[in-house]
């Protein structure tokens, strides 16, 4: 089969298009013919090696990169019964820049029909990564007031559809060019950061997601209620953003969020995973016509370096796809 794959660590120009063995899928498996594989900030720390810590377990070797999938089930592994061969899923594998991959079952559900497998693919690691910081890193509640810095991203574009569907008010942070994406989405309020600065208004938030931008803990707590809770996600967006993190940044907003247990702020980090129930949740937000992806740009197989290169660049609005 064909994958992209890569050698050594470095900037994407390092993947290359190569022919590889289809993999098979083990006990709990699932082998998905990828019909499409969004691009994730995961992708392009594994391909460069950065931080240096993802490093220690050697060189790569023809290592693949990729999570988010969407396609058909090709073959089931031994004792799998939810899924069979031929139907239309959405989730995450490993390496799923390629023309097939393996995951665990429970990290694939059915795609629903109204979507293509492109916006399908877009849904794993961001739709999850959202619903999370919002319902359980967050504990939102109908009503609460929610801000969303970083709204256009990949996460944030989910965080303000998901916001809202669950009974949220949510404002949205973005530029300029981003204004009227976010307020379609649901957004009651968007502020245009390169006009306005989100942390000097005199509005308090239940909740606030931090996604993209530069606002520190102190400046954003001082938006937050005096029993809100702030969850950091991620280091920003583009690689930038995300080497301004220094290794003392982040073990300053891990002090900070030890510390909030002791304070009514709650400050929390979010490390996302993969469930087959929030899989679900998001598929039935979709057929209820409550969550649309957004999908900035599409890349064929062969150019998914050039997806990472996009992404690193941190100017994409919703997700970055590549079709197979």
């Amino acid at each position: 089969m064909q994958a992209i794959v890569h050698s050594q660590f470095g900037p994407p120009d390092v993947l290359r298009l190569a022919e590889i063995a289809k993999p098979t899928p083990k006990e709990g498996e699932v082998l998905v013919k990828v019909r499409a594989a969004a691009v994730n900030p995961l992708d392009w720390h594994f391909v460069r090696g950065e931080p240096r810590m993802l490093r220690l377990s050697g060189k790569p070797h023809e290592r693949v990169p990729g999570g988010d999938v969407a396609g058909h089930v090709e073959a089931v592994g031994a004792k799998v019964a939810r899924l069979k061969p031929g139907d239309e899923v959405f989730g995450t594998c490993r390496g799923s820049f390629a023309q097939y991959a393996c995951g665990a079952a429970s990290h694939l559900v059915r795609k629903p029909a109204m979507l293509s497998f492109e916006q399908a693919a877009s849904m794993g690691v961001a739709g999850c990564t959202a619903l999370r910081a919002l319902r359980d890193h967050g504990r939102f509640r109908v009503g609460h007031s929610v801000l969303v810095n970083g709204a256009a991203g990949g996460v944030g574009t989910f965080a303000v559809q998901i916001a809202k569907a669950l009974g949220g008010s949510v404002t949205g942070v973005c530029s300029t060019r981003n204004v009227d994406l976010v307020r379609s989405l649901g957004a009651e309020h968007v502020v245009d950061y390169t006009r306005e600065d989100c942390t000097r208004s005199d509005r308090r938030y239940d909740l606030i997601l931090q996604v993209a931008g530069n606002r520190s803990v102190p400046e954003l707590k001082r938006v937050l209620a005096p029993d809100g809770t702030l969850v950091v996600i991620g280091g920003g967006v583009g690689r930038e953003a995300d080497d301004q993190n220094s290794a003392l940044g982040i073990l300053t907003l891990l002090a900070q969020s030890l510390l909030s247990r002791f304070a009514r702020q709650r400050v929390q980090m979010l490390l996302a995973t993969i469930r087959e129930i929030d899989l679900t949740f998001l598929a039935e937000l979709a057929e209820a016509e409550k969550l649309r992806p957004v999908i900035d740009r599409t890349y064929p197989l062969a150019e998914a370096g050039a997806a990472i290169a996009y992404l690193e660049a941190g100017h994409a609005r919703g997700k970055v796809v590549i079709t197979v």
